[in-house]
């Protein structure tokens, strides 16, 4: 089962993701680069949790919403915070795994 038909109509986050990715959101893993190694949504980019501030500049010039993803659902909502204070279209996806199904 893909991203798309695992999350149509199950509820408004998941309708938001949607509606994010058909706008050319992007999937942005937050976990280490190792955890990210070990297995990650098919396309996603990884910018660790830990380098988030450093990264600001690069994630600004991506220009999309941006969906967020950890193992949990916890530093992908740490990300969420921080990014949203900075202006941008993001939503905390929750697990990596959630995603990819």
């Amino acid at each position: 089962m893909g991203l798309f038909s695992s999350l149509f109509g199950k509820s408004a986050k998941q309708d938001r993701i949607i509606e994010m990715i058909n706008n050319g959101g992007i999937i942005l893993d937050v976990r280490t680069q190792q955890e990210f190694k070990q297995g990650h949504v098919q396309g996603s980019k990884n910018i660790p949790l830990d380098t988030i501030n450093q990264k600001m500049k690069d994630i600004k010039k991506l220009n999309k919403p941006i969906i967020l993803c950890c193992a949990s659902g916890m530093r992908s909502g740490q990300a969420t915070t921080i990014l949203k204070r900075e202006g941008l279209d993001v939503i905390n996806g929750g697990s990596w795994r959630s995603l990819a199904n």
